[in-house]
């Protein structure tokens, strides 16, 4: 969503009472209740840096972008919005809303130390020459990376999680996944 920032699908939060929660999660689920049975009609406002487009949407007329802000949700991404939400999140921050109950890392935050991590210790390569990462997205989409590609270095293999390495692309799209985008 255009001029919102919210927290990642990993991200970990505190709530008023000190108890720690996925908030990134949370704010899926509200934001997938905002919506309800209702069309959501999106207005291109841009590309990430990734291709993928950054929309302003509404629901019933509802701009979701303000009202994931107003609920707490999500906090303003300033360096897009230039100020257009700034009153839902001053007003979500003074009545202590979704994220502002409690302690929250800024989600860009969040994402930076994260990058930070996986550059600080590479993941060791399995042994043998099976080097194609198997990588499950948010959505649950099953993507193989490959040595060179964009998002190679950053991603990282969780088995615990089902992702898994491959040793050729064949072997990798007859399993199931598919490729990345160069």
């Amino acid at each position: 969503l255009w001029g919102v920032d919210a927290p990642e699908g990993r991200q970990v939060c505190r709530d008023a009472r000190g108890q720690d929660y996925r908030c990134g999660d949370v704010a899926r689920d509200r934001l997938k209740a905002l919506i309800g049975n209702r069309a959501v009609d999106c207005h291109q406002r841009d590309r990430d840096q990734y291709g993928r487009s950054v929309a302003q949407c509404r629901a019933g007329g509802v701009d979701l972008g303000e009202a994931m802000v107003r609920a707490g949700w999500a906090v303003e991404y300033r360096t897009f919005s230039h100020g257009a939400y700034s009153a839902a999140e001053a007003d979500a921050k003074a009545t202590k809303r979704g994220l502002w109950a409690g302690s929250f890392e800024p989600p860009s935050a969040y994402r930076a130390d994260e990058r930070a991590e996986v550059k600080a210790s590479p993941q060791p390569l399995p042994t043998g020459s099976c080097a194609i990462k198997g990588n499950i997205n948010a959505e649950g989409r099953k993507i193989f990376h490959q040595p060179g590609q964009r998002d190679y270095a950053a991603t990282v293999i969780d088995m615990a999680h089902g992702e898994r390495w491959f040793c050729s692309a064949a072997e990798a799209q007859a399993a199931g996944w598919t490729p990345a985008r160069r």
